[in-house]
């Protein structure tokens, strides 16, 4: 246990919690950290915890930091490998600003405006502006929408937002505290307007006449892995990030969240250890102890956090069974992923591209009731090269080509792929008027299997656990551990769920509830 000792500042929902105990007595010891697992949640927890003067080793099994969020470049053509959306920019300067050095001016990103270019099967398209009043005009005029009740339906998603975000995903969902807070009290009173009875599809259906503006909102339920035909109207929130808040990409790609944060996190005195993998996490009398690492090391920590899928942990890491609520949890969905070198340039894709499946509802259905792919799959294709030009040869692009996958459960992949690799081309061939398949200079992929074995995800599932249910939200897993004094837990896994932004938000709720460790 280090000696060092400094006051810690509560914020003023926590101390009118306590009236009798003014800040000037609240105070806490430094402890020694282990975070599990380097990817974005697990560096983020890093910088706050180091910032907040504690010790932290961050370590990670692979050989590079960022878990789904990295690279790499092959003939030429730069990839992103994993998340390729970006909202809530904000969320990484605030961590770049953090202790005595301000990193943030070496991080730059660019606005995305349209944010996504549509293409339906029958050969209707929209390249959605970043803008509420835009949108809702183009969506007017496209497809013979009311443009007042589009724009009510974004100005609800924007409420919907700001009743929410304060309490489900900024804070603990675990803690008593946060419901007795002013931001607690307000969300219980407004919970009769978050829509939480409804499915995503039959509230966007009451909104809109035109099966294709349906389908354009209900797809927001893949961001967190979910089917819109079964998860709450609650995510149709999702869409207000693009549309209020602005879509960005980092002006040197996704892998550059993962690189200003892992110089902010040595800056501040994180010892960063890769090829690092954790093997068990000690604990004695109910407390944690230390952390063994597969070389056989043991390392004394006052506190571990992992980052670490959160069934994981459990079963391989402290050799305890999986709470039951956690183990009874349906898996998000995952990805199939090939990543193409395309010599030729596409002046009508945009960074950002949608093809539409024709059956939304039957593609949604063979992912999750029958852990298969649709022979007509729903395609998004990324393309940086759009706005960092180096990240393809010159006349060239660089294709994300991805569709929504199954959980793995033991399919046959390699048959899966074939299909849905022929499937893809098919589609994009017809669509953009040409034989796409010639002109793939460089392929790989990426499916359940490979995402499960690279980044420890269970089952290959992107988010964890899906949102199909109104209590899916509580039936994540707590930031931190009822059972085990010391141990917490962040990440895509456990509250308040997968993405960029959200992996975040789970990072500073627990540096915030790890001053509360009673050494």
């Amino acid at each position: 246990m280090l000696c060092t000792v400094q006051i810690y500042r509560f914020d003023a929902d926590f101390l009118w919690l306590y009236p009798t105990f003014p800040a000037s007595v609240l105070f806490f010891c430094l402890v020694k950290v282990i975070v599990c697992g380097a990817g974005v949640s697990g560096l983020a927890v890093s910088i706050r915890l180091a910032a907040a003067g504690h010790s932290v080793q961050l370590l990670e099994a692979a050989s590079y930091p960022g878990g789904k969020l990295t690279s790499f470049t092959e003939k030429g053509y730069r990839f992103d490998a994993g998340p390729s959306l970006f909202t809530l920019p904000q969320l990484v300067y605030d961590l770049l600003k953090m202790g005595t050095d301000d990193l943030s001016s070496g991080f730059h990103v660019l606005a995305l405006d349209p944010v996504c270019h549509y293409f339906y099967p029958d050969g209707t398209q929209l390249q959605t502006p970043a803008s509420r009043d835009a949108l809702a005009l183009l969506i007017s005029s496209k497809l013979g929408e009311d443009r007042h009740r589009v724009k009510a339906y974004l100005n609800k998603s924007a409420l919907v937002y700001g009743i929410t975000s304060p309490v489900f995903l900024e804070n603990s969902l675990h803690k008593l505290r946060t419901y007795f807070s002013k931001n607690g009290f307000r969300g219980i009173l407004n919970l009769w307007r978050i829509d939480m009875l409804r499915s995503m599809d039959k509230a966007n259906r009451t909104w809109f006449k035109n099966p294709k503006t349906v389908q354009l909102f209900n797809r927001y339920a893949t961001y967190n892995g979910s089917n819109p035909y079964k998860a709450p109207a609650t995510l149709n929130v999702i869409s207000h990030l693009e549309y209020s808040l602005g879509a960005w990409l980092p002006a040197k790609g996704m892998q550059d969240i993962t690189d200003v944060l892992v110089k902010k996190a040595e800056s501040l005195g994180v010892e960063i250890r890769l090829n690092c993998a954790v093997a068990e996490i000690i604990t004695r009398n109910k407390r944690i102890q230390s952390v063994r690492t597969h070389s056989g090391q043991e390392l004394e920590a006052d506190v571990v956090v992992s980052g670490i899928d959160a069934k994981l942990t459990y079963t391989r890491l402290l050799n305890l069974p999986v709470p039951g609520r956690i183990q009874k949890a349906e898996n998000s969905s995952s990805a199939l992923i090939f990543y193409w070198g395309v010599r030729r340039d596409f002046p009508e894709l945009d960074v950002h591209n949608i093809f539409f499946s024709a059956d939304y509802e039957k593609e949604f259905d063979l992912l999750f009731n029958e852990g298969n792919i649709t022979d007509d799959p729903t395609v998004y294709i990324n393309i940086t090269s759009k706005k960092i030009p180096v990240d393809a040869p010159r006349g060239c692009e660089n294709w994300f080509v991805m569709v929504n996958a199954p959980a793995n459960t033991g399919q046959d992949w390699e048959e899966l792929r074939k299909r849905t690799r022929s499937s893809v081309l098919k589609k994009l061939s017809a669509q953009l008027g040409c034989d796409i398949e010639p002109l793939i200079d460089y392929e790989d992929y990426l499916d359940p299997v490979r995402i499960e074995s690279r980044t420890g995800s269970n089952k290959g599932s992107l988010y964890g656990t899906s949102s199909n249910s109104r209590m899916a939200a509580f039936f994540r897993q707590a930031n931190f551990s009822s059972a085990v004094k010391g141990l917490y837990f962040c990440g895509g896994s456990v509250h308040p769920g997968g993405g960029i932004p959200l992996c975040l938000l789970g990072a500073r709720i627990v540096a915030n509830l790890i001053p509360e460790n009673k050494t």
